[in-house]
């Protein structure tokens, strides 16, 4: 399975709708796909003792993630830079099997005219971190807010076209790690 992590936890977002878009495309293309809505956490997530024990309703995120063959993120630019909520959700992930060898995908969302370019590259580098293979290409969404209808498709032909580009490669980006992980065993 795909899972999509929508990088925040703002209700109703314009990044939960693209992701959903993303899995209409995956979906369409034969994939199994969850989408991760980081306004589901737990409250309970937020308490400093989290670090030790997580509440019980992380368990699903985090049995997500653990069977995941890839993790596409949708992500959001807040003050130059990702959200705090996705750092925190990525903090909460057991280390480090969690990330540890998955192939992880970008979309960056900006009301701004970059796109998310910063943002997507700083999280990059802690997706690098937790050993995850970073896909090489990326889909970068400036004016979000005009770009995309409500149901998150973009409205240019030529974004809806890069962007399903991206997520096809992703997808084939997976399959062949998932093939040669199968080699080395």
């Amino acid at each position: 399975m795909l899972v999509i992590i929508a990088g925040t936890n703002r209700p109703r977002s314009i990044t939960l709708s693209i992701a959903g878009y993303a899995r209409e495309i995956l979906e369409e293309g034969g994939e199994d796909v969850a989408v991760l809505d980081l306004a589901m956490l737990p409250r309970e997530l937020m308490a400093g003792t989290s670090y030790n024990v997580k509440p019980p309703g992380f368990q699903a995120f985090q049995d997500a993630v653990l069977g995941a063959r890839g993790i596409l993120t949708v992500v959001p630019e807040y003050n130059g830079s990702f959200p705090g909520i996705l750092k925190y959700f990525i903090d909460m992930l057991r280390f480090p099997e969690s990330l540890n060898e998955k192939p992880a995908g970008f979309v960056g969302i900006s009301s701004g005219p970059w796109g998310a370019v910063r943002a997507v590259e700083q999280l990059e580098m802690v997706f690098q971190y937790r050993h995850a293979h970073l896909y090489g290409r990326r889909v970068f969404i400036p004016d979000v807010r005009a770009a995309v209808d409500d149901a998150g498709r973009p409205i240019d032909p030529a974004m809806a076209r890069r962007l399903g580009t991206t997520l096809r490669g992703f997808a084939r980006f997976c399959d062949r790690l998932e093939v040669g992980s199968d080699d080395e065993s």
